[in-house]
C-alpha cells in the first residue's frame, strides 16, 4: 500500500510506500520514513520527550523517549535490540516491534533513570518558575519520575539571569540541554545567537560572551549574530525559543514573574502587525494582556511568529489611548487656540454628521490599511454613499507608479488565493521590492524552510544582498533604485517543471517607474504566478473593498455602470459616484489648494506618507480655511491636533473581524475583551445613520457577489526597455538613495515595549567599496547624507552592493541617544532620488 505526500509541483502528490509496525501490540501502517515517536502518536500512545519537536530535525539529545525495539533479522526472526532506543531519531522499518513505557519494564526503567539524571542539578523551584503549571519536565517528573530523590549533594548553580538579548533571559541551572533553542536558531531562523558550548560537565547553552560564561577562546560562529553595524544582534524570532523551551530556562524579560498559567485566560487571535495573518494566542488576566504566544496553524505560520507579533502588544493600552470622543470647541473657524474636549457619543456624532452634511461631495477619505475586511467595506460604503465621492486611498506609503492601481485591480483584487505559503516551499521565487525578513516575517520562514530542504530557490531584485536574503541563499539581481523594470525585463526564465515560478511583488515596487508592469510582463512571459505582498494587516482587505479611486469592491472599475449598479444594490444606495477620484497625493494637493473642504481619516500616521511635511501642511490648510477633519483612531496621533472631531475606535483585541492575508486567505478572529469600544465599521455606521444614509438595516456594509465583468487593464509597455529613461548623471559627492523599513522600526505599533526595542537593528548607511572610494569616505566611521530638506548622519558600513547607491533604513527604531531622528523623511528625498554623501 502507499500514501501520498505533497510534491514540489503544484497540485501533484508523490506516492509513499507504507510500512507495517507494531507498537504496544497494536499493528499500524505509516509512511516510510516516519519516526517511531510519530507512529506512536498516530495511534494515541504518548511517549515522553523533551528535545523532540515536529518542526525541528531529530536530535536524540535528552534520551527521555527511550523505548524497547525488536526488528526482523535476515531470516525473518524478530530479535530485540541490545539497548533501548531513542524513538525520536529512529525510523520505522517493516516488521518492527516497539514496546513503550506502557508495556516494557525496560523502557519504563530507562525513562525513569533519564528523568532522575535530569533532576540531579535541576532546581526544584516550580512555584517561582515562569514555566510552572505548563512545564513538560514538571508533568513528566510526576508521571515518569521517582517520588523521592536519591541525590544528597549540592546542586550546581549559576549567576542568573543571563541576558541572551534585552528580551530573552536564561536561567542556566534549569537548562536540560535539549538543544531545542539552538536547533531553532540554526534550522529555522538562521540566527545562531545562542549555541551549545563546551563539553562534558561544563557544557552550557548561552551567547558567545567570554566575560559572562568564562569560556576563554570561544569565538562566535558565523556572521548571523552580528548586524551590519557590528553590533550584537539577537534575532527577529528569538521569542520562539522561550515558547518551545520544555523547562523554565528561557524566559521573557517582559513576562518574567508576572503571572502563572492558571491565572491566565487564553483567547485565539490573529497578529495585526503585517499581512501574514499569523495565528497567535493572547493570554490575559483581569483585563490586561500579559503575553502572546504562537498558535499552531500548519497552513500559515506553523508554530512560529516574529518577536514583533509576540511582544509588541502594549500599544493597544498605551496611556494616550482614546477613551471618549473629542470635539473641538471653536472660538472661530481656524482659530489655532481651539481645544479638543471630551464629549458624549451623541454629541460627537451630531457634530460630525453636521460638518459632513455641510460639505458632502467635497470631502475625501484616507482610511489607512489597519482595518479588517468588515472595516474596509464600511469605509468604502461610507466614502461612496455618505461622502458621495471616489476620492479615497488606503495607501499610507510612498508610491509613484500609476500602474499600481491597474495591476492591483486586474491581477490581485477579486482573484482569490493564487499563491499560498505551501506553494512557496517548492517554488522558484523571485522577490521584487520585497525583503521578507523585514516586511513579511512569516514568508521569510517559509521560504527558508523550502530553501534548506532543497525544494525552493530564491532570487531578489535589490541594490544589495541583505542579511535576510543571504539566509535564504538568494541570488542577487543587482538593481539600483529606479532600474527594477530593466532588471525584471532581463529575466529570461523563472520556474521549471519541478519547481513552478512565483513572483512576489512587495508594495515598494510601486515606487519604481514601470516596475509593476515589468513584473506582470515577467509573469506572463514565464508562466509564473504573481502575488502582491503589502506590509499592513488590512491592506489586502482594503484592496478587496475598493478603497482606491478607480476601484470598487471585488476589483470592479468605478467607471463601469454595471459594476456601480451591483455595488449600489448591495449597499442599498440609489447610485454611486461615477467619476474616478483622486489618489493620496491628489487628495493632499487638493486639500492644500482648497479644492476639497476636508477629509475623514483613520489609521494613518503622517510620517508614513510619501511627504509628511506636505501632509501636515495640507491638514493645516484645511484648519486655516475652516474645513473639517474627522479622525477615527485608537490613540491620539499626529493627526489629532488638526482634527475637529475625534472618534475612538477599538484596537484588535477589543473587536472581532476578518483579516485577509497577502494570499487573500480570510483570517477571522473574535474579540479578546468585551468592552464598549467599537470597530471602524460600527462607528462609520453610526455616523451614516445620523445622516440618514445608512447602507444596510444591520449597519454592516455587504460585500457584493464576485465580479465577472471587465477589469482595469495594465499598460503593458509602461517601463519597457525601449521607453526607459536614462537616470540622471551623478555629480561629485552624490549617490542614489535606496531605503526600506526594518521589521522593528519607528512605527507606533511597538510603543511601550522597551525590551523589544533593544533588539532592533541599528541604523547605518551602506555603500559599495567603489562608491565609498569615489565619494572619498573610505575609512570614515560616519557619513552625512543630505537631501533637499535636511541631513542625517549614520555609521558607515562598506559592503558589496550596487555602485552609486547609498542605502539607509526608512524609519529606524530608536536604539540610543539621537537615533530617533534618523527618519529618511527628514531628508525630503525618496528612494531613487539623488542625495549628497560626505564624511
Amino acid at each position: 500500500m502507499t500514501a501520498t505526500q505533497p510534491d514540489s509541483r503544484a497540485g501533484e502528490r508523490t506516492p509513499v510506500p507504507l510500512v507495517e509496525v507494531t507498537i504496544d501490540g497494536v499493528v499500524t501502517e505509516v509512511p516510510k520514513g516516519t519516526l517511531v515517536i510519530r507512529a506512536a502518536e498516530d495511534i494515541g500512545i504518548a511517549i515522553p520527550r523533551f528535545c523532540d519537536h515536529p518542526l525541528l530535525k531529530p536530535a536524540g539529545a535528552c534520551r527521555q523517549c527511550l523505548v524497547d525495539v525488536a526488528m526482523p533479522d535476515r531470516e525473518g526472526n524478530v530479535r530485540p535490540m541490545p539497548k533501548p532506543q531513542a524513538s525520536c531519531t529512529l525510523e520505522v522499518t517493516p516488521g518492527m516491534v516497539v514496546s513503550t513505557q506502557l508495556t516494557s519494564e525496560t523502557a519504563d526503567a530507562a525513562q525513569r533513570g533519564v528523568m532522575e539524571f535530569l533532576l540531579i542539578n535541576h532546581p526544584l523551584d516550580c512555584p517561582i518558575c515562569d514555566k510552572g503549571g505548563e512545564c513538560p519536565l514538571q508533568n513528566q517528573a510526576m508521571s515518569h519520575g521517582r517520588g523521592t530523590t536519591r541525590f544528597v549533594d549540592v546542586k550546581r548553580t549559576f549567576p542568573k539571569p543571563l541576558s541572551i538579548s534585552t528580551q530573552v533571559l536564561l536561567d542556566r541551572e534549569r537548562c536540560i540541554l535539549c538543544q531545542r533553542c539552538t536547533r531553532f536558531s540554526d534550522e529555522i531562523a538562521g540566527d545562531p545567537f545562542i549555541d551549545l558550548q563546551m563539553r562534558g560537565a561544563r557544557q552550557q547553552i548561552g551567547t558567545f560572551d567570554e566575560t559572562v560564561l568564562g569560556f576563554e577562546g570561544q569565538a562566535p560562529v558565523g556572521d548571523a549574530q552580528i548586524d551590519v553595524s557590528g553590533r550584537p544582534f539577537a534575532s527577529y524570532f528569538s521569542g520562539n525559543t522561550i515558547q518551545i523551551c520544555p523547562v523554565g530556562a528561557l524566559t521573557s524579560a517582559a513576562y518574567r514573574f508576572r503571572a502563572r498559567p492558571f491565572d491566565l485566560v487564553s483567547a485565539p487571535a490573529v497578529a495585526e502587525h503585517d499581512a501574514c495573518g499569523a495565528d497567535i494566542r493572547v493570554d490575559h488576566r483581569r483585563g490586561v494582556v500579559l503575553r502572546r504566544l504562537a498558535g499552531n496553524d500548519p497552513a500559515v505560520n506553523e508554530e512560529w511568529i516574529s518577536d514583533k507579533d509576540r511582544f509588541a502588544f502594549h500599544w493597544q493600552s498605551a496611556a494616550d489611548r482614546l477613551v471618549a470622543p473629542l470635539v473641538r470647541e471653536h472660538g472661530g473657524r481656524g482659530d489655532t487656540d481651539d481645544a479638543l474636549v471630551e464629549t458624549s457619543w451623541a454629541d460627537a456624532l451630531d457634530v460630525a454628521a453636521t460638518l459632513i452634511a455641510e460639505r458632502r461631495g467635497r470631502l475625501a477619505a484616507l482610511p489607512g490599511g489597519r482595518g479588517t475586511l468588515e472595516d474596509a467595506l464600511a469605509w468604502s460604503a461610507f466614502t461612496r454613499v455618505v461622502l458621495g465621492t471616489n476620492d479615497v486611498d488606503f495607501r499610507s506609503r510612498a508610491y509613484g507608479d500609476a500602474a499600481e492601481e491597474q495591476v492591483l485591480g486586474s491581477h490581485v483584487a477579486g482573484s482569490g488565493i493564487a499563491v499560498t505559503y505551501a506553494d512557496l516551499e517548492g517554488a522558484d521565487v523571485l522577490l521584487a521590492g520585497l525583503e521578507p525578513e523585514e516586511e513579511a516575517a512569516t514568508i521569510f520562514l517559509r521560504l527558508r524552510k523550502g530553501v534548506l530542504a532543497g525544494r525552493a530557490s530564491v532570487r531578489t531584485v535589490a541594490p544589495l544582498l541583505s542579511g535576510g536574503a543571504s539566509k535564504l541563499r538568494a541570488d542577487l539581481l543587482t538593481a539600483a533604485p529606479g532600474t527594477e523594470a530593466e532588471v525584471l525585463d532581463a529575466v529570461a526564465e523563472l520556474g521549471s517543471a519541478d519547481r513552478p515560478g512565483v513572483v512576489l511583488v512587495g508594495e515598494r515596487l510601486a515606487a519604481a517607474p514601470g516596475g509593476l508592469a515589468a513584473a506582470v510582463r515577467l509573469a506572463e512571459r514565464t508562466g509564473a504566478r504573481l502575488a502582491w505582498v503589502p506590509r499592513r494587516a488590512g491592506d489586502r482587505a482594503a484592496l478587496e473593498a475598493g478603497l482606491l479611486p478607480r476601484l470598487l469592491p471585488g476589483g470592479r472599475p468605478v467607471d463601469d455602470a454595471a459594476a456601480r449598479a451591483e455595488v449600489a444594490a448591495a449597499w442599498g444606495a440609489d447610485e454611486l459616484p461615477a467619476q474616478p477620484g483622486r489618489d493620496l497625493t491628489g487628495i493632499l494637493a487638493a486639500l492644500a489648494a482648497g479644492e476639497l473642504d476636508g477629509v475623514v481619516i483613520g489609521g494613518v500616521d503622517l510620517d508614513d506618507l510619501p511627504d509628511p511635511v506636505a501632509a501636515r501642511a495640507a491638514l493645516a490648510a484645511v484648519r486655516a480655511a475652516g474645513g473639517v477633519v474627522v479622525q477615527l483612531e485608537v490613540r491620539t496621533s499626529c493627526v489629532t491636533p488638526y482634527a475637529d472631531v475625534v472618534l475612538p475606535v477599538a484596537p484588535p483585541s477589543e473587536k472581532s473581524g476578518t483579516y485577509l492575508t497577502w494570499e487573500g486567505r480570510p483570517r477571522p478572529f473574535a474579540e479578546v475583551f468585551a468592552t464598549s469600544a467599537m470597530s471602524d465599521a460600527a462607528v462609520l455606521g453610526l455616523v451614516a445613520a445620523e445622516l440618514g444614509l445608512g447602507w444596510a438595516d444591520d449597519g454592516a456594509a455587504k460585500a457584493p457577489a464576485a465580479w465577472t465583468g471587465a477589469r482595469l487593464t495594465v499598460d503593458a509597455t509602461r517601463g519597457a526597455a525601449a521607453d526607459a529613461v536614462e537616470p540622471p548623471a551623478l555629480g561629485a559627492g552624490q549617490a542614489v538613495l535606496a531605503t526600506w523599513k526594518l521589521l522593528l522600526d519607528g512605527g507606533r505599533g511597538q510603543d511601550e515595549e522597551p525590551h523589544l526595542a533593544g533588539t532592533a537593528r541599528r541604523a547605518v548607511a551602506q555603500l559599495s567599496p567603489a562608491t565609498a572610494a569615489a565619494l572619498g569616505v573610505t575609512g570614515a566611521e560616519r557619513v552625512t547624507v543630505r537631501g533637499p530638506r535636511g541631513e542625517l548622519t549614520y555609521p558607515l558600513v562598506v559592503a558589496p552592493m550596487a555602485d552609486g547607491v547609498v542605502w539607509v533604513p526608512t524609519r529606524p527604531r530608536s536604539t540610543g541617544a539621537g537615533s530617533d531622528t534618523l527618519d529618511v523623511a527628514t531628508l525630503g528625498a525618496r528612494a531613487g532620488e539623488i542625495v549628497e554623501v560626505r564624511a
